[in-house]
């Protein structure tokens, strides 16, 4: 067996010159580069701190996350709410089975009448969580239903509702629950807490506000009266962005939010496609192609609406959908009804963050002050 020849010299030169070398990546669900100028440097600090490197919920089985929400669960920067002079829950009656209603109430008003005195009657806000059908609860917005208590000072009972969530209870259950729970306050509970049928608003963030849309649809037709509708960061379509299997359609969508958006946090279009499939199924359910209890924006009629504050974030996806459904409500009628704030600089989830971002608190002065305007006597 003969032995391999010697290294030239060229070959020793060439493989002395080898050096270790660093390669880095991008940590996992990291901001895109081009994107960082433009979001809120506060925001910036602690997303990288507490966020990147770590997986989205909607990247861990849906079984794991359910069995331990607390492992994946990330949160942080919510400022806390004042307390109220009354927090309790009670069961609501929904299809094969029973939800829970989380109720705020403010000290009773006594107001004089006729020579004696009687307590005032209050108006109702009425709010459905975010969390795309699939995470969230009664946590999510506890403490601002606590502040819209207290800031209106006696005027008005908030209730948040604890609808069933996907994909254990896919569509239309969610929205099943939450128009139940509509009439059942409205119907069940007003004499009990002293209610005023006349000033009802509805709301909530994200799925929490395409929810809160459709329940404005439904109390048009059925002619309920519905003095306002807060619509946070709403999703309002999604039938044009994605394909009947739930997959994301980068060409066909038609907001440039999406495209801009895609790979952004917190809620980049693979979450949003998740959220898709675990709501509707795969495909999604047949004889649904223009359901606008699943897109409020396909919805066939836009005319007499209950006025609404639609508030979008700059550094959403869903941004360019809310304004336009926005537009389309003020089409419809013969003047604007809808009025459009656009945040700069924020995530999806910035009213999430009221203790950390300037975002976050203009989100709860605005909504306060437009349900003050439209329940308060």
């Amino acid at each position: 067996m003969s032995n391999p020849p010697p290294p030239t010299p060229s070959t020793t030169e060439y493989l002395n010159q080898q050096k270790p070398y660093t390669i880095h990546q991008p940590l996992h669900n990291s901001i895109p580069p081009n994107l960082l100028p433009r979001f809120d440097p506060i925001y910036v600090s602690h997303y990288n701190l507490h966020n990147a490197g770590r997986l989205h919920t909607h990247e861990v089985p849906i079984s794991d996350y359910r069995a331990n929400p607390l492992k994946y669960t990330i949160s942080y920067g919510r400022a806390t709410g004042p307390d109220v002079y009354r927090i309790s829950e009670q069961k609501c009656p929904v299809e094969g089975g029973e939800i829970v209603v989380r109720i705020f109430e403010p000290e009773p008003k006594l107001v004089d009448v006729g020579g004696g005195e009687m307590k005032k009657k209050r108006g109702a806000y009425i709010n459905f969580h975010g969390g795309g059908w699939v995470f969230g609860g009664l946590m999510v917005d506890h403490d601002f239903c606590k502040r819209i208590v207290h800031e209106l000072d006696g005027e008005v009972v908030a209730f948040d509702v604890d609808y069933r969530l996907a994909p254990e209870y896919k569509y239309p259950l969610p929205v099943d629950d939450c128009w139940r729970a509509f009439n059942w306050i409205l119907t069940t509970k007003a004499s009990e807490l002293n209610l005023d049928p006349n000033r009802v608003a509805v709301g909530g963030c994200s799925a929490g506000g395409c929810i809160s849309a459709v329940i404005a649809h439904l109390c048009r037709d059925q002619q309920i009266p519905l003095r306002f509708q807060l619509l946070g960061v709403p999703v309002c379509d999604l039938h044009s962005m994605f394909t009947p299997e739930g997959e994301f359609d980068r060409e066909s969508c038609p907001y440039e939010s999406y495209r801009e958006m895609e790979f952004t946090p917190a809620l980049p279009a693979e979450r949003m496609a998740y959220f898709c499939r675990h709501y509707l199924g795969v495909p999604r359910p047949r004889g649904s192609e223009n359901d606008f209890k699943i897109s409020p924006i396909l919805a066939p009629n836009f005319s007499n609406l209950a006025p609404a504050l639609i508030i979008t974030a700059e550094m959403d996806p869903l941004r360019d959908e809310g304004e336009a459904y926005g537009r389309k409500m003020n089409e419809a009628a013969e003047a604007p009804v809808a009025e459009i704030v656009r945040v700069p600089g924020v995530p999806h989830v910035f009213m999430q963050l009221d203790g950390i971002l300037e975002g976050g608190r203009l989100y709860n002065e605005m909504a306060i002050a437009a349900l003050r305007k439209a329940l308060a006597e």
